[in-house]
């Protein structure tokens, strides 16, 4: 769903409210659930490296070569997490890279965060490639209102009634092409009989009857 398609709010409704769903507006037209797991996957990897762990009496710290890896990572896994809310054309390439830098933490960061970074990150990914925008809805898909009602005919209706004007003025052909056909033999021309020729003179002998 977009913005276009969002529910839209009354102005008598609280503040609350009005920024609640203003949110979901803004939540609909981007992956937002993929970026939000993306950063929070980049936490525990760019968190637990500099952080000092006490388990029992030994201490864990791992502020050396792989620290500073796991730094990047994890800020990098921040910064893709914002591109997609921020810029979602660019998502199957944050959703790619997000993936590739989780599967990466696995061995430079403890295991991603001692395993709390990895399923985070891998489903971020998979939804960062997986999201598409919904196609905004036609005008015609849109119901009619009492200021605007609805279209006189859709592209269906055109063509229907296309189709009956059509038949009718066959059905109007053909009774005159039949009358015609039946009417041809009668009305042609009618040719004359030849008159006779007076022009034709006697010849001796000849009786005057038969010229």
């Amino acid at each position: 769903m977009s913005s276009a398609t969002a529910d839209a709010w009354s102005q008598g409704e609280n503040l609350f409210t009005r920024l609640r769903l203003r949110f979901r507006s803004w939540r609909r037209t981007r992956p937002f659930w993929a970026g939000l797991l993306a950063m929070i996957a980049g936490v525990p990897i760019m968190y637990l490296p500099y952080a000092h762990l006490s388990l029992g009496g030994m201490t864990v710290a791992m502020s050396t070569t792989a620290g500073a890896g796991s730094l990047i990572i994890g800020i990098l896994l921040i910064v893709l997490g914002l591109t997609a809310w921020y810029q979602p054309a660019v998502r199957v390439f944050a959703g790619v890279a997000t993936t590739l830098l989780t599967l990466v933490s696995i061995p430079v960061s403890n295991l991603a965060g001692f395993g709390l970074a990895l399923i985070p990150g891998l489903v971020g990914g998979g939804l960062m490639v997986s999201w598409a925008p919904l196609k905004e809805r036609a005008a015609t898909d849109l119901p009619a209102t009492a200021d605007q009602p609805a279209a006189e005919g859709s592209d269906a209706d055109g063509d229907e009634a296309a189709g009956y004007a059509a038949d009718e003025a066959a059905t109007e052909v053909v009774p005159a092409v039949a009358e015609q056909a039946d009417a041809g033999p009668a009305q042609g021309p009618k040719h004359a009989a030849p008159a006779a020729r007076t022009d034709i003179p006697a010849q001796a002998g000849e009786p005057e009857e038969a010229r």
